[in-house]
């Protein structure tokens, strides 16, 4: 890969992908307050919702959580409190694959819903089907790397991809890093990127509009009718004792 081309995939195209990011964002809530929204299309069909809703939705936020240790911290910092390569990895393979299987089962059930169900599918859009494909995209690259790429090319991400990811937001990424990466990790990584860039245009968006708001909101406070108000049902009369 020559250096401009490296130049282009692992700088600029990242940081374009951040602006469009947060000021996509920014004009969403301002224009499209009332688009802000998952489309739900429950009223459409809801049993197989029921299992891939859940199965995506908790595998993803382990994935996240995984990639946030993964990328976010150190190597050293790890070993400081006494987490070896080994049981890093174990529990990259356990927990990570097991996350992840529970991601791509239910990503595929989603898919698979919206595609035979003909209600659903006339309600997906354009962004939606895009969407999706970014999702499978990055994800499948995400599981194809951690086999192929860690667990049996020997590739450690956290000296090379986490390190340029910690680099990016201090503005001086170094481009090496992700230019010698193996191929997996590259989809991988520019697949999120553009996954980034067209998310705020898309239903993800409802990621930030988590409704903490109920834990801390007064109680709803149901009063009855007055009795005296309410009219008698047929076939019911009132008998004096």
């Amino acid at each position: 890969m020559n250096d401009t081309l490296a130049l282009i995939l692992w700088v600029i195209i990242p940081y374009m992908a951040l602006v469009s990011f947060i000021l996509g964002h920014v004009w969403r809530y301002r224009y499209d307050g009332f688009g802000w929204t998952t489309r739900s299309s429950q009223m459409y069909e809801s049993k197989l919702l029921r299992i891939g809703s859940p199965l995506f939705h908790y595998g993803i936020i382990f994935v996240f959580l995984g990639h946030v240790v993964g990328l976010g911290i150190p190597k050293s910092w790890t070993a400081a409190v006494g987490i070896t390569n080994e049981v890093y990895h174990l529990m990259a393979v356990t927990i990570g694959l097991g996350a992840a299987a529970a991601t791509v089962g239910g990503l595929v059930l989603l898919i698979y819903r919206r595609r035979t169900n003909n209600r659903v599918f006339g309600a997906t859009t354009k962004m939606d089907k895009l969407m999706y494909l970014m999702l499978a995209v990055t994800i499948l690259a995400g599981v194809y790397s951690t086999i192929f790429d860690s667990l049996i090319g020997h590739y450690d991400y956290r000296e090379g991809v986490s390190v340029w990811f910690r680099q990016f937001w201090t503005f001086q990424p170094d481009i090496g890093l992700m230019a010698s990466a193996p191929l997996g990790f590259q989809v991988h990584v520019m697949s999120a990127i553009l996954l980034f860039a067209i998310w705020p245009f898309t239903r993800l968006v409802h990621v930030f509009t988590v409704p903490l708001g109920y834990l801390t909101r007064p109680y709803i406070v149901y009063r009855s009718k007055d009795a005296k108000r309410q009219p008698e049902r047929r076939g019911w009369e009132k008998v004096d004792f």
